[in-house]
């Protein structure tokens, strides 16, 4: 049974028109945030390969495992800043330290700039962190650029992480799922009409259906494990649903959870939202069960 909360949550996110805003609307209105991080949390600003990145350690965490932690915004929105909320939310739920890494922004910086700057962060990291010991975890754009990450560092030859997340995750974006027509009615946050758009302000037309812009095209063998988080009632369902069911035929661990009528990343409402605070524990359940394991 859904929470009071969570009522109260989709119906603030139903009367929003954040769609209407101009794109330096929307970012200023996604500085704003959704909670402060926790007294205590440590947040040191690092230059990491280049790009310049944040290590958040909330206080009861510890430095044995890393999450590398990517923002969602499709690829346009967003900053170091916006995503300390939910780094501070990865830190608590695993229990140990977050890179969060400042990717830039299209349109100003287009495909491949963003996986670029993560792939530079994550090889900055591993030169003296075992990579056992750590996960990627993103949300939305994030998730998708997380899969991405993956694909390039494995056909690199990179040493891959112990394991990762996508929550929400875009993987196709040429955005041919059914569930951007079926759930249109049902998603609170995200716009139907505008989800063209914004892909094509992060790649030309041509590269929307490459592997590392839309993972769920790729080759999905000699992965990692890697979970993903979805909502029922989302636009991007169909992205989860078929990335595991291709990830299957490729061999790779893949686990999907569908949580029932919560919003696109709802794990970020964590601290207010009672489905949040579930998903991020199982999240955090999940990710030290497969550090521990390596």
């Amino acid at each position: 049974m859904a929470s009071e909360e969570l009522e109260m949550i989709n119906e603030l996110l139903r009367a929003q028109d954040f769609a209407s805003l101009s794109l330096e609307e929307q970012r200023a209105a996604v500085e704003g945030g959704i909670g402060q991080v926790p007294t205590g949390t440590v947040i040191d600003p690092i230059d990491a390969g280049g790009v310049a990145c944040e290590w958040i350690r909330t206080p009861d965490a510890g430095s044995a495992t890393t999450i590398v932690s990517l923002r969602g915004g499709g690829y346009c929105l967003g900053s170091l800043h916006s995503n300390r909320w939910f780094s501070s939310l990865l830190s608590e739920s695993v229990g140990g330290r977050v890179l969060n890494v400042g990717y830039p922004n299209a349109p100003e910086h287009r495909f491949p700039a963003a996986l670029d700057s993560v792939l530079a962060a994550y090889r900055w990291l591993v030169a003296d962190t075992d990579p056992a010991t750590i996960a990627i975890v993103g949300n939305s754009a994030g998730g998708g650029l997380t899969l991405a990450t993956l694909l390039a560092l494995r056909d690199a030859g990179d040493p891959l992480p112990a394991c990762a997340v996508a929550i929400s995750p875009w993987t196709d974006l040429t955005n041919s799922g059914d569930s951007i027509q079926t759930n249109a009615a049902t998603e609170v946050m995200l716009d139907a009409g505008g989800i063209d758009e914004t892909a094509t302000l992060y790649a030309d037309a041509e590269q929307l259906r490459e592997p590392y812009v839309s993972p769920l095209w790729g080759d999905l063998s000699g992965l990692p494990p890697i979970l993903l988080h979805a909502s029922s009632s989302e636009l991007l369902l169909d992205d989860s649903t078929r990335f595991a069911e291709r990830a299957a035929t490729h061999g790779a661990d893949v686990t999907l959870e569908v949580t029932d009528g919560v919003p696109h990343v709802w794990h970020t409402f964590g601290g207010f939202l009672p489905e949040a605070d579930e998903a991020m524990a199982r999240l955090g359940s999940w990710v030290s069960a497969r550090l521990a394991d390596r």
